[in-house]
């Protein structure tokens, strides 16, 4: 497998392509820079490595990668967590519950109101962008995993 800083490597390296592509389609500048930041930060911290304790996403968490342990604990590496479409879905539904919870304690203690809309074009901007580079992740692992088989085949 390769590790996690040519993964982040080959993730942060298509960024730019990806950002032309969309402006090639047409897409307009908001929906671009949300896009850009969600796959920062879908690079950076919601790799799909996060269900494992010593990874370097969760070691970018800091202070806060004990949030990530259920979640390790709930998936197996390469398990679920390295499923193209359930993989990136299990990591923001966790994120969203966390969130939640903690919006929830904050309008219960200090009476924080909860918002009354979602801007869904940001937000699925913003999705896009957290989900690609995981896509990337799982990609270029079976790519290697597949090279390897082949090489001791030959």
């Amino acid at each position: 497998m390769p590790r996690g800083k040519a993964h982040l490597a080959v993730e942060l390296g298509t960024l730019p392509g990806w950002v032309a592509l969309g402006a090639a389609v047409g897409a307009g500048r908001s929906p671009l820079l949300f896009f850009t930041g969600g796959y920062i930060v879908g690079s950076l911290f919601l790799s799909p490595d996060l269900d494992l304790i010593r990874s370097d996403a969760s070691r970018r968490w800091r202070g806060a990668r004990f949030l990530w342990r259920p979640y390790a604990a709930l998936f197996r590496h390469r398990g679920i967590s390295h499923s193209l479409v359930l993989g990136p879905l299990t990591r923001v539904l966790y994120l969203a519950a966390l969130g939640g919870l903690g919006w929830g304690l904050l309008h219960a203690v200090a009476g924080v109101p909860f918002p009354r809309a979602i801007p869904w074009g940001s937000a699925l901007s913003v999705l896009g962008g957290l989900c690609l580079p995981q896509l990337l992740h799982v990609v270029l692992d079976r790519t290697v995993t597949f090279g390897k088989r082949i090489l001791r085949r030959g």
